[in-house]
């Protein structure tokens, strides 16, 4: 089960009157990233590429022991990584997929075969991320299990959680770490902000708040993630959710499939 995370929460900005009205428009901002680059600090020399374009190879170590490997999008390498799981190799996907998440399923089956000779279990680390449930379709057919939630919001947070969160106030802006890192890229050229500051209210009129879902409690990061609510003009939350809810998919997985194998 997912934790729900613990609430350090401050405003920054007190609402205004926007210059647009109605329902928040549903951004992808991962879609947005077709200029972002991943800092090489970011990553373990495992994941190799330093442009969201370039995809991690599975290798298996050779020390006879059953390995799983998890398929997961780059933006969450780093987070996984971070949690030092001898049991698992990782193979990150590009980020860039997200501009095109039709192609997502094709692409994750394309790695699941190619990578199956080589691995006793594989497991999906993506949200549906905008596929329309044709990723879940893929991993039926292929057997592969995948992280339960829509997107990464969801499986940070824990889905009640997260569901609370919109419920709560429905014109909320979300990031993560690796958003708030990146922000600059990803969202403001990526949307062309950079390029046309005055679409700003076209973009984030509805929305109210930014909800910064922070894996770690880093003050750089949090500073970034505060910065990117003041170019935006909204009020700032941080919620501290950690990395338990990965962990517990890759512990719960690990369990089982151990348990299938002594069976």
């Amino acid at each position: 089960m997912n934790p729900r995370p613990t609430t350090v929460a401050r405003r920054l900005s007190p609402s205004r009157r926007r210059g647009s009205s109605g329902q928040p428009r549903t951004l992808d901002i991962d879609a947005a990233s077709s200029r972002e680059t991943t800092a090489v600090g970011d990553l373990d020399p495992r994941v190799r590429g330093d442009d969201i374009q370039a995809e991690t190879p599975a290798e298996r170590r050779n020390d006879g022991r059953r390995k799983i490997l998890v398929i997961a999008c780059g933006a969450l390498a780093r987070e996984v990584l971070a949690l030092k799981l001898d049991a698992i190799d990782l193979a990150c996907l590009p980020a860039q997929l997200h501009m095109r998440p039709e192609r997502i399923p094709e692409a994750v089956r394309a790695k699941i075969r190619a990578s199956r000779p080589l691995y006793d279990e594989i497991l999906c680390l993506y949200g549906d991320c905008g596929t329309g449930g044709e990723l879940d379709k893929v991993l039926a057919e292929e057997g592969v299990r995948r992280i339960e939630g829509a997107h990464c919001y969801a499986f940070y947070a824990g889905e009640e959680t997260f569901a609370a969160l919109a419920e709560e106030e429905p014109g909320t802006f979300y990031l993560t770490d690796f958003l708030a890192r990146h922000f600059e890229t990803i969202v403001i050229k990526g949307l062309g902000l950079d390029r046309f500051p005055q679409l700003r209210d076209d973009y984030f009129g509805a929305y109210r708040r930014v909800v910064h879902l922070a894996q770690v409690d880093d003050p750089e990061t949090t500073a970034k993630a505060k910065a990117a609510a003041d170019r935006l003009g909204l009020a700032y939350e941080r919620r501290l959710t950690g990395l338990a809810g990965l962990a517990d998919f890759f512990a719960k997985s690990v369990r089982d499939k151990e348990d299938a194998w002594r069976a």
